[in-house]
């Protein structure tokens, strides 16, 4: 790194481990979109693991957990596109802002206003 080039910040650095993480495409999101579904200890170590779909509290938990926690796998195993695209307005306010525009910025269609295509 030279002189003129500043240090990343922490929040830049966060919202980079982010990025890389994400899927190319919403598409790729296809998790179930009813039942319940029993996350593994690798995304959520302690306390409730299991979340059914059915119920919109257990559902945007279960989709927060998995946003802030999973590897590129888990988003695509366990998050449905349309599911995520229809609580995104919710769910954006209850995930951090690294996380937040890390998923806005390479899906602009997640953005206030942006388009929801179906």
């Amino acid at each position: 790194m030279s002189a003129s080039s500043p240090a990343p910040g922490a929040f830049e650095t966060l919202r980079e481990q982010y990025a890389r993480r994400l899927p190319a495409s919403l598409d790729e999101l296809a998790g179930p979109a009813a039942g319940t579904v029993e996350l593994p200890l690798h995304v959520v170590w302690s306390g409730r693991r299991s979340y059914g779909l059915s119920q919109a509290r257990s559902r945007m938990s279960l989709y927060r957990t998995v946003l802030t926690e999973g590897q590129r796998q888990d988003l695509t195993a366990f998050l449905d596109r349309d599911l995520l695209i229809a609580q995104w307005p919710v769910l954006r306010t209850l995930i951090s802002r690294p996380l937040r525009d890390a998923w806005e910025i390479r899906f602009p269609e997640l953005r206030p206003g942006g388009a929801t295509a179906a």
